[in-house]
């Protein structure tokens, strides 16, 4: 971010925050960065996302970093693609100091689609994504997963589960490069499915046709089964096994 730096907190965040150093007396103060994350279900959205145009929109109303998330011809291949309603094609991803509408109205200007889905999550780092340039394709491939939390959980119950238990459960059984989690705080938009998170795990580009390469096993058929087994398990304890999408995508950030 040119103006600052995102500061994160073990915990459960909120928001990010950047800090800015005031001109007129050199004191620091602190900018609240919301992150939205919008749902998208267009044809050939890479063309409009990915243009200047369009981050020079978001910038215009307050934003300060975007990711777009695509299922393009570079993930055409991959297995694992399902949902139980109209299929995810694109994800954007912003942080905003801003006010949030004003980012729906710029997402959904570009992509065309009068009312995406959109959130308000909090954001948790649990394994960094592999550093590239503003702009350039990561060299992965991001699956994004939206999780509807089951009606026998309470929110806490759930969060606990998802947080503390399962994580290093998917982290161990997985092969991923980049692990974030992403908490809903808030459905912005009317007709958005009620989902309670939305992950994003990175994995080796052979991922997409390979379950060694997703899993990690390196050809060994008994530890496949194992860590299927583990994970499948453990997803079922929290409801991550059914009512999800599941989308591949190609990854892109840019600093605004």
């Amino acid at each position: 971010m040119p103006d600052g730096r995102r500061a994160r907190t073990a915990g459960h965040l909120k928001r990010f925050c950047l800090i800015r150093r005031r001109p007129e007396r050199g004191a620091c103060y602190v900018a609240a960065v919301t992150k939205l994350i919008l749902a998208l279900h267009g044809a050939d959205l890479g063309s409009r996302l990915c243009e200047s145009s369009f981050r020079e929109a978001l910038a215009g109303v307050g934003a300060t970093a975007v990711q777009v998330n695509l299922d393009d011809p570079e993930v055409a291949s991959a297995t694992l693609r399902f949902g139980p309603a109209e299929q995810i094609t694109a994800l954007v991803s912003v942080w905003t100091a801003g006010d949030p509408a004003r980012i729906v109205e710029a997402v959904a200007e570009a992509a065309g689609e009068p009312v995406p889905h959109a959130y308000r999550v909090s954001e948790r780092v649990r394994l960094d994504p592999l550093p590239v340039p503003d702009g350039t394709r990561s060299d992965v491939l991001a699956n994004v997963a939206l999780l509807p939390r089951p009606a026998t959980m309470s929110r806490a119950e759930y969060l606990e589960y998802w947080h503390v238990h399962h994580t290093p459960i998917a982290i161990r059984t997985q092969n991923t490069a980049g692990y974030i989690q992403n908490t809903v705080d808030e459905v912005l938009t009317p007709g958005a499915p009620d989902v309670s998170a939305i992950v994003e795990e990175h994995f080796p580009m052979a991922a997409m046709s390979d379950p060694h390469a997703f899993y990690g096993s390196r050809g060994d058929d008994a530890e496949l089964e194992r860590r299927i087994t583990e994970l499948m398990a453990s997803c079922a304890r929290f409801g991550a096994d059914q009512g999800l999408d599941l989308v591949p995508t190609s990854r892109y950030y840019w600093a605004l």
